[in-house]
């Protein structure tokens, strides 16, 4: 019969034939065959089972071995003996490999047909040694879930003992070789469906023997801690991790993170190969051990690791949002990921540029649980731009984009916060992974925040921008001096010419920080910008003394013979390159910043006046208090208008009322909440502070004529205009009750230009004169204003009383003064995110502008028309915001060219922005308000002389030309720059592994968006371990 078969199945005929003949073979397996026919007929089935051409010889071979072997159980035993089984997997069949599928398929089926009998249990034994010896070969998936499936129905062949602990660490490290290089579908899901049947048998074992389980773990764990960097373990193994019982997750963690013996760098390595296992799609659980991990870390303090792995993964994590079969675990795992890094924003701003596609495809995309999971983002997207507020420029679109969908409450999102955090942290931590960065389209240079230095970097962006101070810095001649001068023209130098897209300010930091100021702590930018200008002033006040303390030596013989001392170069240090006025002995912080007060006190007994003049860098504006006056009438206030004006403090002192002035007369009128009332304005506030304040009562003033308490008026008078004026909002004020400091939130309307009421001095009737001499002022509030000690001489006096711009004339009813208007443009606003001034974020707007670009608008706009009646239609002695007719034809805030010059400086992100983001801040975001501004003082037909240099050497015309020592420092750094970004190429190139399974609808979805008040933010190198490795559907 073998041989009839035998010729059959290599005939010619139809397959019709063929199998009518074949079933009459099988049929014949029922008649009695001698031993020797039945041996044949075996050994014919076995070789077209295993050797046959095609699937139809081998599918005629199980048949007929399947018939005989039922009829001839004898014969099939002594035929399919262990020595047979040991030959078949240790050398294979004739020219087939041992490793060949086909053998653990044939054995199969061989063990089927024998189950019952005794001899089959010395096969069990022999295939319990064998299949060991072959898992430890690291079989290929194909043949490993063979033998899963023939081990999973015959139980007796699997290794017991010790020999099963190590059988089973054995296949979870096969498990770990098995890479998937297929691009179609079919194939991948052949693939996992190989895996499945290994993990599969994995779990059966576990359950049959739970003492096989922890040694399974602690081998997967040994794999994914591996930091070997040519072994690159299979996703593959999150096949295992729906198997392990969830309440051991508990036991398990803390076992793992307790662990003296796991270093921190296979700890990275173990949670980043855990989070590409979200990857694997059909895996349970995988999100749940993830945030237990990252929850055991934080637990015991190991911040670094989750602060390198969170950066490194974080936009993997976000990238298989994409994918719904993998969506879900994913945004557990995001979401536990972001709400804990709340050190620093830069694991969200990393993510920040893919939200708004993410949320536009899911409104698209029409899939059933789109529109739940939507809503589930959009919370998370809420939380964090609650968290990390202050960031204008990278939230609003994502705001637009979410508008119409339900926002949580600000309750809600506390507690949400709250409960994520990280048990203990701290704002020092150093990120692992800093970012690669190109310099931003507007090729300006952000500053690294160094651990809540926003404060400090605002100011610096602003003082750059101010483009007059900014060229009369970057000309200094400084080489060779250690000035705190010198250090911020290096640092303007670098902001100008570095290549870097951010530059991370140390040195200036360390040498400008006030002694007072906690390192790593969040401090106020506008008691930081005081406290420069003063140094800056004060640093250059003595040099200049000391210069004058030296005998004079004959230049030319220093030219002649090229010594020149190092006092010398100081010397020079603070002059300007383009022009040296040796009459003018201001320092550059009072040329620039420097105006002058007049306090002057009116007895209005006798009317004689006092007056102290006292110099100013910035003007500290309060808010004026909303009050009904209904039950309290409103004390006499001549020459001012109905409602309680008072005079606020010129250099940000306190609030603390004084008794018997109109401010104490104010605070105990009842205040009300007014909802309809227009917004604030920049000069509302202005003119507030220059308000009359009535002094009387127990605050009465002593007049020297009267030789008594008298009732006084109190009047301030801005007598010599700053080129550039600072003006502060004071929006902190002391709660007595809870003794904190609370943030006034108003809205403050900022015009884009204005104009100051100067008075020039004139000869009033003294009774008695408080004026004293420059160096003998004393301010009763200077101490909280450093920068107002600046000491001008009088020869400044009378240099200040030629720079007055003499635009308008006006005489006051009195007669006393002559008032001028000065006309200002924005240059600059710091804007402060949060709700306490120790806390928050600092960011500025800032714009390119100088003295002569006023002559882009028109200057007749300052004048004021005449109502016919000889008077004019607004008082000068008022401060007024200028708005342009938009029929001058000049640019609006909402132009495209407006647009591009307006610029937002947060941390390392410099973004194009408008002047209408400027107005529209506060409404938009309503934390976040305008606190220091910056004005600059604007030229008139006809005072632009000499080419653009003032006759006051206030106004360069260009860009002054880099001094060698600045342009040396900064080639050196730029070199040093490109060498970095070099190592990391390299770095990340090495890293690499090779490309295993992918399947993506659009190419790579590893990409790398750029990712501030953290410790690091844009800028420095990258690097890491890169995983590529994907299965997603």
């Amino acid at each position: 019969m073998d041989k009839i078969l035998e010729g059959l199945v290599s005939s010619n005929h139809s397959v019709s034939v063929k199998r009518a003949i074949v079933k009459k073979v099988v049929e014949a397996a029922e008649k009695e065959v001698t031993e020797e026919q039945c041996q044949a007929m075996f050994a014919l089935t076995t070789r077209l089972i295993l050797l046959g051409e095609d699937a139809f010889q081998k599918q005629i071979g199980f048949q007929v071995l399947e018939s005989y072997a039922r009829y001839h159980r004898p014969e099939f035993e002594a035929f399919f003996s262990k020595e047979f089984v040991l030959s078949l997997l240790q050398q294979g069949y004739g020219q087939l490999d041992r490793k060949d599928p086909a053998i653990i398929d044939y054995i199969h089926c061989c063990l089927r047909l024998l189950i019952s009998c005794p001899l089959v249990l010395e096969i069990f034994n022999v295939i319990q040694v064998e299949v060991l010896r072959m898992v430890c070969e690291r079989p290929e998936p194909a043949l490993c879930a063979r033998l899963s499936t023939l081990l999973s129905d015959f139980v007796q062949c699997i290794p017991r003992d010790k020999s099963g602990i190590l059988f089973c660490q054995q296949l979870v490290r096969t498990i770990s070789y098995f890479h998937c290089f297929a691009t179609q579908e079919r194939e991948l899901r052949e693939y996992v469906g190989q895996v499945t049947k290994v993990s599969t048998l994995l779990q059966n074992i576990w359950k049959a023997d739970p003492a096989t389980l922890l040694p399974s773990l602690q081998e997967v764990f040994a794999i994914i801690s591996s930091t070997d960097p040519s072994f690159d373990p299979s996703i593959a193994l999150a096949s295992l991790v729906q198997h392990i019982p969830i309440q051991m997750i508990t036991v398990l963690i803390k076992s793992l993170t307790t662990d003296q013996n796991v270093k921190d760098a296979s700890m990275t390595k173990a949670l980043c190969r855990m989070i590409d296992w979200l990857s694997w799609p059909l895996a349970q659980h995988v999100d749940t051990w993830v945030i237990a991990l990252l929850k055991g870390l934080a637990a015991v303090q190991k911040f670094t690791i989750l602060i390198d792995v969170t950066l490194l993964k974080i936009e993997l994590v976000f990238n298989r949002l994409w994918y719904p079969i993998v969506r879900q675990g994913a945004l557990a795992v995001l979401s536990h990921m972001l709400l804990s890094f709340q050190h620093s924003p830069e694991a969200f701003h990393l993510v920040v540029p893919n939200v708004v596609p993410l949320v536009q495809s899911l409104r698209t995309d029409g899939l059933p649980t789109s529109k739940a999971f939507l809503l589930q983002f959009t919370e998370l997207i809420h939380c964090m731009m609650y968290q990390y507020s202050g960031f204008p420029d990278l939230y609003d679109q994502i705001l637009e984009v979410i508008k119409d969908l339900p926002k949580p409450g600000e309750e809600k999102i506390k507690l949400v916060l709250n409960q994520s955090a990280w048990t203990s942290q701290s704002n020092s931590f150093a990120s692992g992974l800093l970012r690669q960065a190109v310099k931003s389209e507007t090729g300006k240079t952000g500053l690294v925040n160094l651990g809540n230095t926003c404060y400090m970097n605002s100011i610096i962006q602003t003082l750059f921008m101010a483009t007059d101070f900014r060229r009369h810095v970057l000309s200094l001649h400084l080489n060779g001096s250690n000035t705190l001068m010198k250090k911020l023209q290096l640092l303007f130098a670098f902001l100008a010419h570095t290549q870097r897209a951010a530059y991370a300010p140390r040195n200036f930091l360390e040498a400008s920080r006030p002694p007072w100021f906690n390192v790593g702590s969040q401090q106020d930018c506008s008691e930081y910008l005081r406290f420069l200008l003063d140094r800056l002033h004060e640093e250059e006040k003595t040099l200049q003394v000391l210069e004058s303390a030296k005998p004079k030596v004959d230049t030319s013989s220093n030219g002649q013979t090229g010594q020149t001392s190092a006092d010398q170069a100081e010397e020079s240090s603070l002059t300007p390159a383009e022009t040296k006025l040796g009459d003018d002995q201001r320092t550059l912080i009072e040329k620039m910043f420097g105006g002058k007060l007049i306090t002057g006190i009116r007895c209005m007994h006798c009317n004689c006046i006092s007056e102290k003049e006292e110099p100013f860098t910035d003007l500290s504006l309060a808010f004026c208090p909303f009050a009904t006056t209904q039950d309290n009438p409103q004390p006499e206030r001549p020459l001012e208008e109905p409602k309680v004006l008072c005079q606020g403090s010129v250099n940000g002192g306190s609030e603390i009322l004084e008794p018997g002035s109109a401010k104490a007369l104010a605070s105990n009128v009842d205040l009300m909440q007014v909802t309809n009332e227009p917004h604030l304005s920049v000069p509302d506030l202005v003119n507030y502070f220059l308000a009359p304040e009535i002094l009387d009562g127990e605050n009465a003033y002593f007049c020297e004529k009267c030789s008594s308490l008298e009732r006084a008026e109190k009047t301030m008078k801005v007598v010599s205009a700053p080129e550039y004026l600072i003006l502060t909002l004071l929006r902190f004020s002391y709660d007595a009750k809870c003794h904190v400091r609370r943030k006034i939130l108003d809205n403050v309307t900022i015009p884009p230009f204005m104009r100051l009421p100067v008075h020039a001095p004139s000869v009033p009737t003294h009774c008695s004169s408080l004026t004293s001499s420059p160096l003998q002022v004393d301010s009763p509030d200077g101490s909280e204003n450093l920068a107002k000690k600046l000491k001008p001489s009088q020869k400044e006096e009378e240099e200040e009383e030629k720079e007055r711009i003499d635009v308008i004339e006006q005489t006051n009813r009195g007669g006393e003064m002559l008032v001028q208007s000065v006309p200002y443009v924005l240059s600059s606003v710091v804007m402060h995110s949060g709700i306490s001034s120790e806390s928050g974020h600092y960011y500025s707007y800032g714009r390119n502008i100088n003295g002569a670009d006023g002559t882009q608008h028109p200057a007749n706009l300052f004048a004021l028309q005449d109502s016919g009646n000889g008077q004019a239609e607004c008082s000068l002695s008022t401060c007024s915001a200028l708005s342009l007719p938009p029929e001058q034809g000049h640019t609006s805030p909402n132009s495209g060219h407006e647009a591009r010059d307006w610029l937002l400086f947060n941390d390392s992100r410099v973004t194009f922005t408008s002047f209408q983001s400027v107005q529209n801040i506060t409404n938009r975001f309503p934390k976040d308000t305008a606190y220091v501004l910056m004005y600059r003082k604007q030229e008139l037909p006809g005072e632009n002389i000499n080419g653009g240099l003032m006759a006051n050497g206030m106004r360069l015309c260009a860009e002054p030309p880099l001094q060698k020592e600045l342009l040396d420092a900064i080639i050196k750094d730029n070199k040093l720059y490109l060498q970095e970004q070099e190592l990391s190429a390299r770095t990340q190139a090495l890293q690499a592994p090779s490309s295993s399974c992918s399947f993506r609808p659009n190419g790579s979805d590893d990409n790398n968006p750029p990712g501030s008040c953290g410790p690091s933010g844009g800028g420095g190198g990258g690097g890491g371990f890169n995983t590529i490795s994907r299965l997603v559907f």
